[in-house]
């Protein structure tokens, strides 16, 4: 099956949908689709700019094209203007990457056009058969007109893959004639031979008989903050040793969050801040985690429609997880088997979570497995077979 996957996106970037749509391609190759990755040229940061091999920057296999698709990209010189013209340079990027994506798909063709972008697809969707057409949906629109798109395109192509079971329903409210449930995951390869706790921090420079608990990401999606706050004032609150390790940027936000820390009265050397790493010492960072967190607040996005790459990467390395209880969240773990899941933006009960996983290491060994275990269903490559036999089924 050939699989042209098209995304509107900077190749590489800073965030996490670079990722999971390299990781994703690699799967889909590895399960026997044919894959051709088409992204859009954009202007990237001077430190992306100077990758030279995106495969070996996102520790994946060169197994799949990589084409980049023309647009005009004003958006990093206008947003240093006004916020306005950021979004007039944002939609003139869009409309150009459409047309000369459209224009290149005239004259290419595959048994399926897969993608995470409204508009792409209901171009297509005027060129080629809509049964190809599949579209992997990671949000619900907002505003009319938002919903009024994802309503069209649910409609247009052959099939929806929502990465929430919350988010299935709302698209087939919408009219989605065939959804699935595909939550992310992770690539098995990255940690099938992670070291022993102990090795991973004599790599790292981290101290051996320091609790520590790590937290993985980016630090804001959307312009919505991820609760790290939270998890700094459960710290201060918990009168436990506790040290924090953040993986992950801006620097800026690692930095605010430092300062907090310190006026917080815990002690600067327990507080750790790694910036971006490249993807293939993520696993290396979180084999040297005590507990690994997740403190979203309760927004409609983090609470219906989040389906984050750092859970499943979480419970791959077999880590016990605080988590703020989520609809989202609950769809993969639950409460005292996998995970210590408290009310979301409670700072007494997150730091009673901590304090029980730094005084228990026998609950630690217990979640940790259980996480493990279960980890085994939310591989890319069982993600895409599923895919690949709805597509066909």
């Amino acid at each position: 099956m050939k699989i042209f996957y098209l995304a509107n996106i900077r190749l590489p970037t800073e965030k996490a949908h670079g990722l999971q749509i390299m990781q994703n391609c690699e799967a889909f190759q590895e399960v026997g689709a044919g894959v051709t990755l088409y992204v859009a040229w954009r202007v990237n940061t001077p430190e992306l700019a100077a990758v030279r091999d995106v495969y070996a920057h996102y520790g994946v296999r060169p197994s799949f094209g990589v084409r980049r698709i023309a647009s005009l990209d004003l958006f990093p010189f206008l947003e240093r203007l006004s916020p306005r013209l950021a979004g007039v340079a944002f939609g003139i990027q869009v409309v150009t990457y459409t047309i000369a994506l459209f224009l290149t798909m005239l004259f290419r063709r595959a048994e399926v056009y897969y993608s995470r972008d409204m508009l792409t697809l209901l171009s297509l969707s005027l060129i080629k058969p809509r049964a190809r057409l599949v579209y992997e949906a990671h949000q619900r629109s907002k505003g009319r007109i938002g919903r009024r798109i994802q309503g069209w395109c649910v409609r247009r192509v052959g099939l929806t893959a929502a990465v929430t079971g919350r988010l299935a329903n709302d698209l087939r409210a919408m009219g989605a004639k065939k959804v699935i449930t595909a939550p992310d995951g992770y690539r098995m390869e990255r940690f099938a031979d992670l070291p022993a706790q102990p090795a991973a921090r004599a790599q790292l420079g981290i101290a051996r008989d320091l609790f520590l608990v790590g937290y993985v990401g980016r630090l804001h999606t959307m312009h919505m903050g991820k609760g790290v706050d939270d998890l700094i004032d459960a710290a201060a609150a918990c009168e436990r040793p506790i040290g924090l390790c953040l993986v992950g940027g801006p620097d800026d936000m690692a930095a605010a969050l430092q300062r907090r820390w310190v006026a917080a009265g815990l002690p600067p050397e327990r507080f750790l801040a790694a910036g971006h790493v490249a993807a293939e010492r993520v696993p290396l960072y979180i084999a040297a985690f005590d507990a690994c967190a997740m403190p979203f607040p309760f927004t409609e996005h983090f609470a219906y429609y989040a389906s984050p790459l750092k859970l499943f990467e979480y419970m791959a390395a077999g880590k016990p997880i605080v988590a703020s209880d989520l609809p989202s969240t609950g769809e993969i773990v639950r409460h005292d088997e996998g995970a210590l899941l408290y009310p979301p933006a409670d700072v007494t009960a997150l730091a009673a979570a901590l304090r029980r996983l730094h005084d228990d290491p026998v609950l630690r060994t217990r979640l940790g497995k259980k996480v493990g275990v279960d980890a085994a269903q939310y591989t890319w490559a069982a993600r895409a077979r599923m895919i690949l036999a709805a597509i066909t089924g």
